[in-house]
Protein backbone atom coordinates (compact mmCIF):
# COMPACT_ATOMS: atom_id res chain seq x y z
CA UNK A 1 0.00 0.00 0.00
CA UNK A 2 1.18 3.59 -0.28
CA UNK A 3 1.84 5.75 2.48
CA UNK A 4 0.24 9.36 2.13
CA UNK A 5 3.19 12.16 3.70
CA UNK A 6 1.61 15.27 3.77
CA UNK A 7 3.92 18.72 4.65
CA UNK A 8 2.06 21.31 6.64
CA UNK A 9 3.43 24.66 4.93
CA UNK A 10 3.12 27.83 7.06
CA UNK A 11 2.09 30.96 5.70
CA UNK A 12 4.24 33.36 7.65
CA UNK A 13 3.39 36.74 6.51
CA UNK A 14 5.94 39.33 6.68
CA UNK A 15 5.24 43.22 6.55
CA UNK A 16 7.50 45.51 6.44
CA UNK A 17 10.56 46.68 7.85
CA UNK A 18 11.54 50.14 8.69
CA UNK A 19 14.11 52.01 10.37
CA UNK A 20 13.94 56.02 12.20
CA UNK A 21 13.97 58.14 15.37
CA UNK A 22 11.98 58.39 17.68
CA UNK A 23 10.26 62.12 17.60
CA UNK A 24 7.52 61.88 20.05
CA UNK A 25 6.78 59.24 22.98
CA UNK A 26 4.24 61.43 24.62
CA UNK A 27 1.01 58.69 23.91
CA UNK A 28 0.92 55.72 26.38
CA UNK A 29 1.92 52.58 24.59
CA UNK A 30 3.03 54.70 21.38
CA UNK A 31 5.75 56.09 19.75
CA UNK A 32 5.96 58.68 16.50
CA UNK A 33 8.87 57.44 14.79
CA UNK A 34 10.32 59.24 11.52
CA UNK A 35 11.27 57.66 9.01
CA UNK A 36 13.63 59.40 6.03
CA UNK A 37 14.14 57.83 2.97
CA UNK A 38 15.93 58.71 -0.49
CA UNK A 39 14.11 58.50 -4.02
CA UNK A 40 15.80 59.24 -7.13
CA UNK A 41 14.10 62.29 -9.16
CA UNK A 42 13.47 60.44 -12.66
CA UNK A 43 14.33 63.50 -14.92
CA UNK A 44 16.63 65.30 -12.72
CA UNK A 45 18.56 61.99 -11.47
CA UNK A 46 18.83 64.24 -8.06
CA UNK A 47 18.48 62.41 -4.45
CA UNK A 48 15.78 63.72 -2.79
CA UNK A 49 15.04 63.47 0.99
CA UNK A 50 11.60 62.34 1.72
CA UNK A 51 10.13 62.13 5.24
CA UNK A 52 7.17 60.16 6.82
CA UNK A 53 5.76 60.03 10.46
CA UNK A 54 4.89 56.51 11.62
CA UNK A 55 2.74 55.76 14.68
CA UNK A 56 4.53 52.43 16.76
CA UNK A 57 3.57 50.34 19.72
CA UNK A 58 5.55 50.80 22.42
CA UNK A 59 4.49 48.42 25.24
CA UNK A 60 5.75 50.49 28.28
CA UNK A 61 6.73 53.17 26.40
CA UNK A 62 10.55 51.76 26.66
CA UNK A 63 11.94 54.24 23.91
CA UNK A 64 12.77 57.74 24.67
CA UNK A 65 13.06 60.99 21.99
CA UNK A 66 15.90 60.80 19.61
CA UNK A 67 16.47 56.84 19.66
CA UNK A 68 17.20 55.11 16.73
CA UNK A 69 14.61 52.47 16.13
CA UNK A 70 13.32 49.58 13.80
CA UNK A 71 9.80 49.15 13.06
CA UNK A 72 7.80 46.39 11.81
CA UNK A 73 4.34 46.21 10.00
CA UNK A 74 1.62 44.16 12.11
CA UNK A 75 -2.15 43.53 12.11
CA UNK A 76 -4.07 47.02 12.79
CA UNK A 77 -3.63 47.89 16.37
CA UNK A 78 -5.71 51.10 16.30
CA UNK A 79 -6.84 53.27 13.41
CA UNK A 80 -3.59 54.90 12.53
CA UNK A 81 -1.18 52.20 14.25
CA UNK A 82 -0.04 49.48 12.23
CA UNK A 83 3.64 48.70 13.60
CA UNK A 84 5.28 47.82 16.49
CA UNK A 85 8.67 48.80 17.68
CA UNK A 86 11.34 45.94 17.28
Amino acid sequence: MGETITTTEEKVKRGKILSGVVVSDKMKDTATVLVTRFIKHVKYDKYMKRHKKYLAHDAGNTHKVGEKVTIREVRPISKRKTFVIV
